[in-house]
């Protein structure tokens, strides 16, 4: 029999206890809420589930119970990615030897996260008489850290303390490793009949005497609070009641949906698609002190900064909020490297991983702080740069990213550049880090024909298009800075990387590209998509670039909901895996932004028309970070993937790069030039309001007849001039 030896080499790998199929997500700044359908929190828990703040879960039970039976879910909304409404009824039951028929009883929750988590019970008694009855609410806090929820073992915990019990509130704390005392402090209204202390929990009990057909309310709130904190951790402090913080962030979502460009169709799922994207986009911003405003990754598993996933995100919604970008840029420049430090994988001039502010991270059980473990955060800083700057001309931003653009370029020659043959290669180097460090970062995100792990330093296919671009772009910034002969140098040395480029990584035979080169310099054939993400740089001739699309949609590679991360063909092929085998929407995204470069319209419009089909079957029509690669059947929905963050951002971005494809859409300054627009087939008419560029807007209407696309200019406004071109330039 054979014997499979499995090296887990990536510490972070995501192991919960338990996988939840269904669960209920709502955010605020920087923090979550992470519930079953039903808006409970089960005691002991072992799935992820919970309140956290600050890469802490500050409540890990939450379960409400009328008359000690659990109530029946109904149904549960989501109204702009912000606020829950949960509807449940109760199960029969018999009180003082009255009977309380199933379904008499409504119970309304509604949810939100402003500076805590916000509450509040609407119980309604639908039969003709009276009822006495108890509600009860069990509430605890276990103060696990993000990583350890995850699965990562810890040797040694911190204390938690014994709850303190007032009238109307309870405060339940931990004093962890770190020496910091974090405390969950609940607050009720009115007052409950009782408290009851259950160490490590705390029980609320109200004893109700409920009218026919009286609405009764309760309200509960939850705040975190973290003692000696610094700038990037500072203590809650609000009186906002229910209503007031309703208003604050429904009056804020609102002026985030005014900031973006308005997308409507005559698709009635494509437009609520796209209005879930926009409030998606706006839950999934947090502003740190000091520092600025930047989109996390993903609910629940990386709910943090990070460099990749928030530059490639920024570079998705250009064309929806071009602030993104800017504000992206910004706040990863402030934590670009400083040193050599191989705890941290960091080197001078490269921007961060990922970066942390949990109890791990504090005590130095993670190296997050930040962690600095990616091979192309950097690349990717250079090419929004370039086209943040392309899109919005805005120059004295040009020269406030002057230095880090600098040290970014020296980066990718003096350390990105491992052994100095011309490639950006990564070798982790923290005894902690990742030991992959592309996009696809898990233990076995890279494998070989045989399944093996192959040794590095890696030197990944995608990456040498990206930093191939990088150069290009660095060149066309310095020659915007006026400094010609710097650009001269980035361009010799783009054309140097790519024609040798071509020699190492072109499988003629195949085709198609190597995934990489390993420490020997030797060619990994594994079949993955990948190298489509070599199509949008331009590092490919015409002629391979139209045969790395045949190959990319071939049945082993295209599910029919998108194209899988990995060949179904090969030895290490899972549909069910992490990163070999399964479909993320982002990757199809920027493989279809670089059909549209070559010139392969019709494969785009596939590749948009089967994420979309694929949508149609996931919770408030989103796409998650990914979803089982398994071929799509007649009458079968997409595979989800159990632990799938939900949203995730660079897969909520997914939907505008693929517009912006379809329509053949840049801004250049005061101009908006469109080429060569095509809608797929979900859609007939497509309008773009409040399309910003320089000073100016415009409003524009894309109309299909007969397999052709039009575009309308419906009006403009201020200094702003429409280019439509014959072809993509």
């Amino acid at each position: 029999m054979d014997v499979c030896n499995i090296n887990l080499q990536d510490e972070f790998r995501i192991s919960p206890g338990d996988i939840r199929g269904s669960v209920e997500i709502i955010k605020e700044g920087r923090m979550f809420m992470n519930s079953l359908p039903g808006g409970e929190i089960p005691c002991q828990d072992m799935g992820g589930l919970g309140l956290y703040y600050a890469d802490t879960r500050f409540l890990s039970c939450l379960e409400l119970k009328l008359n000690d039976v659990e109530p029946v879910f109904l149904s549960r909304a989501l109204r702009d990615s912000h606020f829950a409404q949960v509807e449940m009824t109760n199960r029969e039951f018999t009180k003082d030897g009255q009977l309380v028929p199933l379904q008499t009883i409504h119970l309304r929750l509604l949810r939100m996260i402003k500076d805590g988590f916000y509450q509040r019970i609407r119980l309604v008694n639908f039969l003709p008489c009276s009822l006495q009855l108890n509600l009860r609410i069990k509430l605890g806090a276990d103060f696990f850290d993000i990583f350890e929820v995850r699965g990562t073992a810890r040797s040694r915990r911190g204390e938690l303390q014994k709850p303190v019990i007032r009238r109307n509130r309870a405060i339940l704390s931990y004093i962890g490793t770190d020496n910091i005392r974090r405390s969950t402090e609940i607050r009720f209204s009115p007052a409950p009949t009782r408290i009851i202390e259950d160490d490590p929990f705390v029980h609320i009990e109200y004893s109700l005497k409920l009218e026919p057909k009286k609405k009764h309310y309760f309200y509960l709130r939850v705040t975190p609070q973290i003692e000696k904190m610094s700038n990037h951790n500072r203590a809650i402090k609000s009186d906002l009641g229910f209503k007031e913080a309703t208003e604050y962030l429904s009056n804020d979502y609102q002026g985030w949906k005014d900031k973006c460009l308005k997308i409507s169709s005559d698709n009635e799922s494509f437009d609520y698609m796209i209005r879930g994207a926009v409030t998606d986009l706006r839950a999934l911003s947090s502003t740190y002190p000091d520092k600025g405003t930047i989109l996390e990754a993903g609910i629940p598993w990386f709910a943090a900064p990070f460099g990749r996933d928030s530059l490639i995100t920024a570079w998705e919604t250009l064309l929806l909020n071009p602030g993104i970008a800017k504000e992206t840029l910004s706040f990863l420049a402030k934590y670009q490297g400083r040193e050599v430090n191989s705890w941290r994988d960091e080197q001078p001039g490269k921007i961060m991983h990922e970066i942390r502010f949990g109890e791990m991270a504090a005590v130095g059980e993670v190296p997050h702080t930040p962690y600095y473990g990616s091979v192309d955060s950097t690349l990717w800083f250079i090419i929004l740069l370039a086209e943040y700057i392309r899109w919005t001309g805005d120059k004295p931003f040009l020269l406030e990213m002057a230095a880090p653009l600098a040290k970014a370029l020296q980066w990718c020659e003096e350390y990105g550049d491992i052994d100095k043959d011309g490639y950006i290669e990564y070798q982790c180097q923290s005894e902690k880090g990742l030991s992959n460090q592309g996009w696809k970062d898990s233990w076995d995100g890279v494998v070989d024909l045989d399944g093996s792990i192959p040794a590095g330093p890696i030197a990944l296919v995608e990456v040498q298009g990206y930093y191939y671009k990088a150069l290009n772009d660095a060149a066309a910034l310095y020659e915007l800075m006026g400094k010609p002969q710097k650009a001269v140098v980035f361009k010799q040395k783009a054309e140097k990387l790519q024609k040798q480029f071509h020699q190492d990584f072109w499988l003629e035979n195949r085709g198609f590209l190597a995934y990489a080169l390993d420490g020997r310099k030797k060619a990994i054939k594994t079949v993955v998509s990948n190298p489509g993400h070599c199509l949008f740089p331009g590092i490919l001739s015409d002629q391979q670039a139209h045969r790395v699309v045949e190959r990319l949609m071939r049945p082993d590679l295209f599910s029919g909901w998108g194209i899988r991360t990995m060949s179904a063909e090969e030895t290490a092929y899972n549909p069910m895996s992490y990163h070999n085998g399964s479909v993320w929407p982002h990757d199809n995204a920027i493989i279809g932004y670089g059909m549209r470069r070559a010139g392969r319209v019709k494969q785009l419009k596939q590749i948009a028309e089967s994420l979309f089909g694929a949508a149609q079957n996931f919770n408030y029509l989103r796409l998650p970070e990914l979803f089982c690669g398994f071929t799509k059947h007649e009458k079968m929905r997409p595979v989800k993937y159990p632990i799938a963050c939900d949203p995730q951002a660079w897969s909520v971005g997914s939907t505008f790069l693929l517009l912006r494809a379809l329509l053949g859409i840049k801004c250049r300054g005061n101009e908006i030039h469109i080429s060569d627009p095509h809608l797929p087939e979900f859609l007939q008419t497509v309008r773009l309001e409040n399309v910003r560029a320089g000073t100016g807007s415009a409003m524009l209407e894309f109309t299909r007849h007969r397999n052709k696309t039009y575009c309308i200019i419906m009006e403009t406004e201020g200094n702003v001039k429409v280019i439509f071109e014959k072809r993509e330039v």
